[in-house]
């Protein structure tokens, strides 16, 4: 071993000693005390790792290559740009979502649990090689040009994802606002690449939009969990009551394509449906509970609120974009039967992410625990799968509306020379019927999901008179 290479074994090793993590923050999906930090880091540093133990031939290996690198590569590469390169090889080498955050993906992450980022709003994660698509986020231009979760990005403007870091390849897609960016898409069905050319944007995520949808039925769409979205959530269904004269027979709760955010965020959400006074200590009153490697990585939290709704019924409404703390909502409802699923098996991301801090600009975002239901169900490459299984089909509009008997049966009014009732139920048939139509040809499993909410109404209400 040469003299130049113990002096970079000795470099290399004092910067690693240099990074150790000396606190934890709150997080994108998880929460661990500060003072617990240097707890779990003595112990991370005192158990036995698994596998061989690290040999001088392996240092060695280490060093020798970064010695070639920077004798004989065809430009000059740095000492920081090896170190930085080094570390995220070795952490994007663990699983897809742990990272090494620089200070502009440590700036992005902060930017984006508070809601706003620049971009063309997509949700990525690493698979096969290449980027795929868990969720075209709303009101973007990904989701305008119609790019749907489950897509794959092969190439960012013409240069192959494969041959790009995750890190540089989202990079490569945000940009000035106004600026172009061309996406190779591969969509599962089709045999040839799509062509995307999005317009980047700021991407303002309004978290939670609401609507009625007749006869008293709420509906509220989560696009992200983010700090403010319980209390915006909480505030919207009030205001939906308020303009109910103070009922709702139902909500329909749409999180598909929702990749997730915070995990506080998701409980709290829970916890405004849930009556802890009536759960009688099932499932110990859990919404969602963590097991990791270490007992700084154990995490529980237990409903504590009240019924924001008074018991009444709720779909919640989710799709293979519903990825991470939309899991956890959907499956501690689910769970506790509070609420009946609706859609298809969701993404199945249960992974914990804990953001660690390097330094004031640097960060580890590492996978410390994998999230349970409240029943103990496993989320992780499993998903939450709905209890009525819609698919999302398309219901073609045509002139004749001869698609109408696919959706209901056909009415008397409906029938040529009909004759005539009140003049005023025939107009209201017409107009529920030309609703239900409308919403069918827009959106067929917010349709059949209404249809359901309706049904589990009825029902409640002839309980309730036996």
């Amino acid at each position: 071993m040469n003299i130049r290479t113990i002096i970079l074994g000795f470099l290399v090793s004092t910067a690693l000693i240099s990074i150790s993590p000396l606190s934890l923050s709150q997080t994108q999906t998880d929460k661990l005390s500060n003072s617990s930090a240097a707890a779990a880091l003595n112990q991370a540093n005192t158990s036995p790792a698994k596998g061989q133990p690290v040999s001088d031939d392996d240092i060695n290996r280490f060093t020798n290559t970064i010695v070639l690198i920077k004798d004989f590569y065809v430009q000059s590469i740095g000492d920081k740009t090896l170190l930085d390169d080094a570390i995220r090889g070795m952490v994007s080498g663990l699983d897809p979502h742990s990272e090494y955050l620089d200070g502009e993906a440590y700036k992005t992450l902060l930017m984006t649990t508070s809601g706003e980022f620049g971009g063309v709003g997509i949700e990525v994660t690493p698979e096969y090689g290449i980027l795929k698509i868990v969720s075209p986020m709303d009101d973007t231009p990904a989701a305008k040009a119609g790019i749907k979760a489950g897509d794959y990005i092969v190439a960012v403007d013409g240069k192959l994802v494969s041959e790009m870091s995750l890190q540089d390849a989202v990079e490569k897609m945000r940009g000035k606002q106004g600026s172009q960016v061309m996406l190779t898409i591969l969509r599962k069905g089709d045999k040839t690449p799509l062509m995307f050319k999005l317009t980047r944007e700021v991407i303002h995520i309004a978290s939670v939009k609401t609507k009625m949808l007749g006869n008293n039925f709420g509906y509220i769409r989560i696009s992200q969990f983010q700090e403010p979205t319980a209390k915006l959530m909480r505030n919207a269904i009030l205001d939906l009551k308020n303009k109910n004269q103070g009922h709702l027979s139902g909500i329909i709760l749409d999180l598909r394509n929702n990749p997730g955010g915070l995990l506080e965020t998701a409980v709290q959400v829970v916890d405004n449906f849930l009556d802890s006074k009536k759960l009688n200590n099932k499932f110990n009153d859990l919404i969602v509970y963590t097991e990791g490697r270490l007992p700084e990585a154990q995490y529980s939290a237990k409903a504590n609120g009240y019924d924001i709704l008074n018991g009444a019924p709720m779909v919640i409404l989710i799709n293979g974009g519903s990825a991470s703390a939309s899991e956890i909502v959907a499956g501690a409802l689910q769970d506790y039967h509070r609420a009946l699923i609706v859609g298809t098996t969701s993404f199945g991301k249960g992974s914990v992410q804990t953001v660690i801090p390097l330094d004031k600009t640097h960060a580890l975002k590492l996978t410390t625990a994998l999230y349970h239901t409240p029943s103990g169900r496993v989320i992780q490459n499993i998903g939450i799968i709905p209890d009525v299984q819609i698919d999302d089909l398309q219901v073609v509009k045509n002139k004749a509306d001869e698609d109408i008997a696919m959706i209901e049966p056909i009415k008397e009014y409906q029938l040529k020379n009909h004759l005539a009732g009140s003049s005023s139920s025939t107009a209201n048939a017409s107009t529920s019927e030309y609703n239900d139509l409308g919403l069918a040809h827009d959106d067929f499993q917010l349709f059949e999901a209404l249809q359901i909410l309706r049904t589990m109404y009825q029902l409640n209400l002839m309980g309730a008179k036996s």
